[in-house]
C-alpha cells in the first residue's frame, strides 16, 4: 500500500500534483472546493480526480476536507461524502 504525505505548500506558492492522469493540483481541489464542490463526485466530475486509476483518490479527499475546514462550519457540515 502506497502511503501519501500532504505538505502544505501555499506559503510558497508551489503547487503538489495530486491526480497525475488529469495533472490536478492541490490548488484546483482547493479552489474547486472554494468554488462549491463539497463532495468527492462533485471534484471528479469538475476536475476528473479519482476517475482513471484511483491513486489520488485518498489524498483528493484529504485536501476536500481541508479546505471544507478552511471554509468554516457550514460548509464542514455540508460534508457528506
Amino acid at each position: 500500500m502506497m502511503m501519501i504525505t500532504i505538505i502544505n505548500h501555499d506559503a510558497q506558492d508551489i503547487p503538489m500534483y495530486v491526480c497525475l492522469c488529469h495533472a490536478v493540483t492541490d490548488k484546483q481541489i482547493r479552489q474547486a472546493v472554494h468554488d462549491g464542490a463539497t463532495r468527492m463526485c462533485d471534484l471528479r466530475r469538475e476536475l476528473g480526480v479519482a476517475s482513471e486509476c484511483g491513486k489520488c483518490a485518498c489524498c483528493a479527499n484529504q485536501l476536500r476536507k481541508d479546505a471544507l475546514m478552511e471554509l468554516g462550519p457550514a460548509s464542514a457540515a455540508r460534508d457528506v461524502a
